[in-house]
């Protein structure tokens, strides 16, 4: 069996997007570890399956690069946008996911705005472990990091920590990340975020992404950085966020709570996975 793909990113954060709509596939989580697997497989942060939905233009069906399933990924809900788009011929599509439906647009000047929803705030929807009255600072931190302590929780579709820091390149998130996205209080785990506030209008953020580790950008991320900073009052509800791989601008929406998600998207290539990706799991 051999599967055709679209290696495509949003900021640098790549994904292998598959479209199953005419012939569904049953990816385990072993394959798709391999398919995302950057030395043997394609490489990938993300793998996509478009699958069909019976409320919108497709059901996004995302796995992390460990081959866990995950609810959320903004940056490939663009990516996916504009294949959509391209497709129908018409720039506003709708998208499932396991977290909610999402409406798209290609703007004019092909950038696209998501919809992401409205964020969970409570300490069950993130969800935490044990309640917490006010998720807008929570009691947790590293031991060995004392300036990392008291972040927001917010769920954009995914579990999300932020810490708000000076500077965000100052902390090694590389070995932090692991320790905390797989802490108690986080029972589906978490992304775990560095943002540095650089404006009422701007912020900075480092992410390290349960399931895939650290990406050059994560919409959700973004999304959830947004949301937090303006609950603390340190910027305002519309912000440039900037991400290692670069810009998103996230609009917290005052009248339906809605978080507006808009940035670049990008198709690298086309191919075909090499069909040993795709080999029946071994019997016992």
């Amino acid at each position: 069996m051999s599967l055709s793909f679209c290696k495509m990113n949003g900021l640098g954060n790549d994904f292998v997007v598959l479209d199953l709509r005419e012939h569904p596939v049953a990816l385990r989580a072993d394959q798709v570890a391999a398919i995302a697997d950057r030395e043997r497989g394609v490489g990938c942060d993300q793998v996509i399956a478009l699958e069909p939905s019976a409320q919108a233009d497709v059901f996004m069906r995302i796995w992390n690069a460990d081959g866990g399933e995950v609810g959320a990924c903004g940056n490939a809900a663009r990516c996916v946008a504009a294949l959509l788009a391209e497709e129908s011929g018409s720039p506003k599509v709708s998208i499932d996911t396991e977290s909610a439906a999402l409406a798209a647009t290609v703007n004019d000047d092909g950038s696209v705005t998501v919809d992401m929803g409205a964020p969970g705030l409570d300490w069950d929807e993130i969800p935490l472990a044990k309640p917490v009255s006010d998720t807008t600072e929570i009691a947790f931190g590293p031991r060995d990091d004392p300036a990392l302590d008291s972040p927001a929780a917010v769920n954009m579709g995914n579990p999300h920590c932020i810490f708000f820091v000076e500077d965000v390149d100052a902390h090694d998130l590389a070995r932090l990340g692991p320790l905390l996205e797989h802490d108690p209080l986080f029972p589906q785990r978490a992304n775990i975020s560095l943002a540095q506030i650089t404006g009422p209008n701007s912020l900075r953020l480092r992410t390290w992404e349960r399931g895939a580790g650290l990406t050059k950008a994560c919409g959700t991320a973004a999304c959830a950085a947004a949301v937090a900073a303006a609950r603390r009052g340190l910027t305002k509800r519309k912000v440039t966020v900037t991400l290692p791989g670069g810009d998103l601008l996230i609009e917290w929406r005052e009248g339906d709570g809605h978080v507006l998600m808009t940035g670049p998207w990008a198709l690298d290539y086309e191919g075909s996975l090499p069909p040993e990706l795709l080999q029946p799991a071994p019997t016992a």
